[in-house]
């Protein structure tokens, strides 16, 4: 039976920290909590860790600062914590070495799919696989360098805006993103309010049913996830 993975969540919201304890215990992870960077380092010296969750607002070293200092180091995965919901701020975050990147406050179910989507990207990269260019769900593949949709060995016709999305998700497997982040990935997808029509759109091509769908599913509060097979 595969152990485990081991999180290190750090952040100085002391009833934050318990409940993410108590919730990623209870969905199957092994948890250890520090207060600020300093006791993380701690921990760091004499554990090996699967990921981390690291706050960046947190007095003395912030988060953004640790995580520089562990990129210097070593390449264990990092998921960022922040109020902070700019663009830049998560583009700082990106810069600095994070896998990913959560707003406060925020659905600890859409943490757990965060989690689980940025090991599975750390596990094929460790394998010497990297992040898988092309994704498989149903009778379809999508090619992510050559952004070409396939059902089977037929081509299946998409607009750019169609291509274009279809792409940020399969390049983010598993992991729920926001119509914001969609918006910036590529101007072709339009703004956050088109995005819904563009979804509904590409819905038709993939689902059998798309009033229910199976593979490209909305994420409530949050945005759409891809899900593969």
């Amino acid at each position: 039976m595969e152990e485990a993975a081991h999180i290190l969540v750090v952040d100085d919201d002391t009833r934050l920290r318990e409940l993410l304890q108590r919730y990623l215990s209870d969905q199957g992870f092994r948890v250890t909590t520090a207060s600020q960077a300093g006791e993380a380092r701690e921990f760091l010296r004499s554990l090996a860790f699967d990921l981390l969750v690291l706050d960046i607002m947190m007095p003395g070293e912030s988060g953004l600062d640790l995580l520089r200092a562990l990129r210097r180091e070593q390449r264990v995965p990092v998921l960022l914590l922040t109020a902070m919901d700019e663009v830049e701020s998560r583009i700082e975050g990106f810069e600095s070495g994070a896998d990913d990147y959560l707003s406060k406050p925020f659905e600890p179910r859409e943490l757990v799919l965060r989690i689980n989507a940025v090991l599975r990207r750390a596990k094929a990269a460790e394998a010497g696989t990297s992040s898988p260019r092309r994704v498989h769900f149903g009778a379809f593949s999508f090619d992510l360098d050559r952004e070409e949709l396939r059902r089977g060995d037929a081509y299946v016709r998409l607009s750019t805006a169609e291509q274009q999305l279809l792409k940020a998700l399969a390049d983010r497997v598993g992991a729920p993103v926001s119509r914001d982040e969609l918006s910036e990935t590529s101007p072709e997808i339009g703004n956050a309010r088109t995005i819904d029509v563009q979804v509904t759109r590409l819905r038709r091509k993939i689902e059998t049913d798309p009033k229910y769908p199976r593979y490209l599913q909305t994420v409530r509060g949050v945005g759409y996830t891809l899900v593969v097979d």
